[in-house]
């Protein structure tokens, strides 16, 4: 039947609504009459004219402040305010026309009684109709999407409950609030419990599913609502912030698994908003891999300060039409005049960058592009060195060339006493731009013509550990893992990390960045390393999942040790040398590295180069290592080529019927 209804053209819909409201207006006046009689009333004489009145006035009205243009299933207190104003103005109206008509045995309170009966009754059709519709208290069975508890019995909690009830997904069994003056209360017909009666709710109601609706909360607070839930076998979400909250309903969809931050374990380090648009706004700015992790969201948080011109420069295709779409969107829905130019290049064409720098003469240049999978650079390791290398190299050339003021490079932590090919190379890029920043001028040639160009740019480096939620990257690995039932792949159970949000690391890289004064090598007091084996276990609890092991072997997802992979080691630094200096901000601190100078860096350079153009694995890590301190390779050569060509492939028999006859 409810099918059948809901199949109607909308204009029946309503039509059925006029009808049920002319009825209801005809009821309710009956009953108006009966009570101020003390009677059943029987209509006879002018006592029928309120019955033909009262529809003839209410239906014009209703239509007029637009009741018939509402929802039944998606109205709520907005359509209940709007009912009530418009039976006010129509009970107003009907009072006034009863006076004045003076019909013979028609009671003028009839005019004040039938009104407020018309109003309960349609209130009460209305609300039957919504919870017949959105099959709200009723219980069918349990719902596919699980048994939901929602942490938070305050207003978004609510909002929350009413739009993701009507869809059936969840079964909603109760709230969870902190605030001991809500407990045992009743909202929307569940109970309110207070947060340490959960483990028991959720065993005595099987409980799948918690969402936590408390986008005011601490960081602080959250963490400790998390550490509490993750004993408990159930999924724990979260819906959106509260400016999403506010753009509109929010459904099944929009619920999310715990920010970064959750998993982090500790507070985003807070940015310094004038450090942030010190070298941004109304210039010319660059970002190298802007399609990336890192580079895109560099992107979003630089046309915030508004620069002139934003040039977005990566060498793939689909990720610089991707970020340049959602820079247009941002800077439009903003009101944010940033002219965005997309621009296709490799850091690795040193013609194509020089052009790019000439036409556009960028103040500020961030330099993101990068091969930073360790695994990828160790068996490819040529390709990679002439990117992390020399495309650094070549983007600094430009910069000089085009007099930049600012020259910041994204670095990483694992280019400290590195293991493998990746940290190595960023070191040595790091050493390539310590040389220029104490270099006074380099020398350029255009055509035959060759010129020393003053070198006017502070150079900075900023180094960071590793990024959570970005491409290759642990988090997402594991969740991906645990959607597929796991194992998780941990490399070893003593490796420990230093991790970061994406956002934080961006604001890192312009806050630091802003505080160079040439050859800065800048990091981040990060706290305390993360180990990746904690970090899988609390994935896997905060997913309402149980991990297998020898203490547990009827859990719901093992966790798998396959060994360090070549060029990887347990622990992580952010520093070469000794006691950092502390600059302005309080968690970014200035790092003393000795560096080479230019000439005898260039000669490497030189011998560098001609390695990786004649694939020479191992004269390119004996290089590093005699350039980049602490450099230490404990794997063998496991390039691809390199292997490849020592063991070539046997040739392929010739197919039957091919063979040239003997």
């Amino acid at each position: 039947m409810k099918r059948f209804f809901l199949s109607w053209p909308r204009p029946a819909k309503v039509l059925a609504v006029m009808l049920l409201d002319a009825v209801l207006a005809i009821v309710s006046m009956w009953v108006a009459f009966s009570l101020r009689l003390d009677t059943l009333h029987i209509p006879v004489g002018d006592e029928r004219a309120p019955y033909v009145l009262a529809p003839l006035l209410a239906i014009p009205i209703f239509v007029r402040m637009g009741l018939y243009r509402a929802i039944f299933r998606y109205s709520g207190t907005a359509a209940l305010v709007a009912t009530t104003q418009a039976v006010m103005i129509y009970g107003a109206l009907l009072f006034v026309l009863l006076l004045w008509l003076r019909l013979p045995m028609v009671p003028r309170s009839v005019g004040v009684l039938q009104p407020l009966l018309f109003l309960l009754l349609m209130g009460a059709s209305r609300s039957l109709a919504r919870m017949w519709l959105a099959d709200m208290g009723f219980d069918k069975g349990a719902a596919p999407g699980g048994r939901l508890l929602i942490y938070g019995a305050d207003g978004p909690g609510v909002q929350t409950a009413e739009s993701i009830v009507r869809t059936r997904h969840f079964k909603l069994l109760g709230f969870v609030d902190d605030d001991r003056s809500k407990v045992g209360r009743i909202v929307n017909g569940v109970p309110v419990i207070a947060a340490s009666g959960i483990a028991e709710f959720v065993r005595t109601w099987q409980v799948t599913d918690i969402l936590l609706a408390l986008p005011r909360a601490t960081r602080e607070r959250r963490n400790e609502i998390i550490a509490q839930l993750s004993a408990l076998p159930v999924h724990v979400r979260t819906v959106p912030n509260m400016t999403e909250l506010a753009s509109g309903q929010v459904t099944v969809q929009d619920f999310r698994e715990l920010d970064i931050e959750d998993l982090l374990g500790r507070d985003p380090v807070p940015p310094q908003p004038e450090l942030l648009a010190k070298n941004l706004a109304g210039k010319v700015v660059a970002v190298t891999g802007a399609g990336g992790s890192i580079g895109s969201e560099l992107c979003r948080q630089i046309v915030t300060e508004r620069p002139r011109c934003l040039l977005l420069i990566d060498h793939a295709e689909y990720a610089l039409y991707a970020i340049h779409s959602e820079l247009e969107a941002l800077c439009k829905r903003s009101e944010l005049a940033v002219e965005l130019v997309p621009l296709l290049a490799s850091i690795t064409d040193a013609a194509r960058i020089g052009q790019i720098f000439r036409a556009f003469s960028p103040a500020t240049v961030y330099h993101a592009a990068a091969y930073k999978h360790v695994p990828m650079v160790e068996h490819n390791p040529a390709p990679s060195v002439v990117n992390n290398v020399f495309g650094t190299l070549h983007v600094a050339r430009a910069a000089i060339e085009c007099r930049a003021s600012h020259f910041v490079l994204v670095s990483t932590d694992k280019a400290v006493r590195p293991t493998n090919i990746m940290g190595a190379s960023k070191r040595m890029a790091e050493l390539v731009l310590q040389a220029l920043a104490a270099r006074g001028s380099i020398g350029v040639s255009e055509g035959s013509i060759a010129a020393l160009v003053p070198n006017r740019t502070c150079f900075t480096m900023v180094r960071f550990g590793n990024v959570l939620d970005s491409s290759g990257s642990v988090v997402p690995l594991f969740r991906q893992q645990v959607a597929q039932g796991g194992p998780l792949t941990v490399t070893d159970p003593r490796v420990t990390r230093y991790f970061m949000t994406i956002p934080e690391a961006a604001q890192l890289v312009l806050q630091a960045g802003a505080m160079g004064t040439g050859g800065d090598v800048f990091v981040l007091d990060m706290g305390k390393p993360v180990r990746v084996m904690d970090l899988a276990r609390r994935i896997i609890e905060l997913s309402g999942l149980r991990v297998r092991d020898a203490d547990n072997p009827q859990g719901d997802v093992e966790i798998e040790v396959i060994g360090l992979r070549p060029g990887e080691k347990l622990y992580e630094e952010l520093l070469i040398g000794d006691n950092p200096e502390g600059t302005s901000h309080p968690r970014i601190m200035k790092a003393r590295e000795d560096f080479v100078p230019w000439p005898e860096l260039s000669a490497s350079l030189d011998e560098l180069w001609a390695a990786t153009q004649a694939n020479d694995v191992e004269r390119i890590r004996a290089i590093l290592a005699q350039r980049v301190s602490g450099y230490e390779s404990e794997a063998g050569v496991v390039d691809h080529l390199s292997l490849a060509a020592a063991h070539p492939p046997r040739p392929a028999a010739p197919p039957r019927g091919l063979e040239r006859p003997g």
